[in-house]
C-alpha cells in the first residue's frame, strides 16, 4: 500500500506531496526532510529501494525533479518503479516535457493524475480521462 508519494528537487525542496494515511503537519516536515536526505545522498549505483523506518523508500531521478514513493513492506517494489516511470510519461505528454515549473503551478492536475491512476493501469487510459477532465483542453 502506499503511503506517500512525493516529488521533490535536487535543492531538496518539495515541490508535490500527497499522503495517504493521515500525518500531522509538523510530523509531515520531518519526514519528507529524512526521506529527501536518504535519496538525495545516494549515488546513480546505488539501488533505487531503501529500507526507511517501517516502511520502504522507492525513488527516481529525472532530471532535477526527484519522485520518491513510500509503501509498507509487503508491496512490490518494481511495480511502484514502474509506476512512477509512467506517471513521468502521462506527465510528460500532457505538459509536452515536464519540468519543475508545471509541477509547482499544476498540482491539482497532478493530484487527478494520482486519483485516476490507482483506478486504472495504463498510460494512455490516465491521459485520456485526465484530457477529458480537463476544461482547457479542445
Amino acid at each position: 500500500m502506499i503511503k506517500f508519494f512525493l516529488m521533490v528537487n535536487k535543492q531538496g525542496q518539495t515541490r508535490l506531496s500527497k499522503y495517504y494515511e493521515h500525518v500531522e503537519i509538523n510530523k509531515r516536515t520531518l519526514l519528507e526532510t529524512e526521506v529527501i536526505r536518504s535519496c538525495l545522498s545516494r549515488s546513480n549505483e546505488q539501488c533505487s529501494f531503501i529500507e526507511f523506518k517501517d516502511f520502504k523508500l522507492i525513488y527516481r531521478q529525472y532530471a532535477a525533479l526527484f519522485i520518491v514513493v513510500g509503501v509498507n513492506d509487503t508491496e512490490n517494489e518494481m511495480a511502484i518503479y514502474e509506476f512512477i516511470h509512467n506517471f513521468v510519461e502521462v506527465l510528460d505528454e500532457y505538459f509536452s516535457r515536464v519540468s519543475e515549473l508545471d509541477v509547482s503551478f499544476f498540482k491539482a492536475m497532478s493530484q487527478v493524475f494520482l486519483s485516476t491512476w490507482q483506478t486504472q493501469a495504463s498510460p494512455d487510459q490516465v491521459l485520456v480521462l485526465a484530457l477529458d477532465d480537463d476544461p482547457t483542453s479542445v
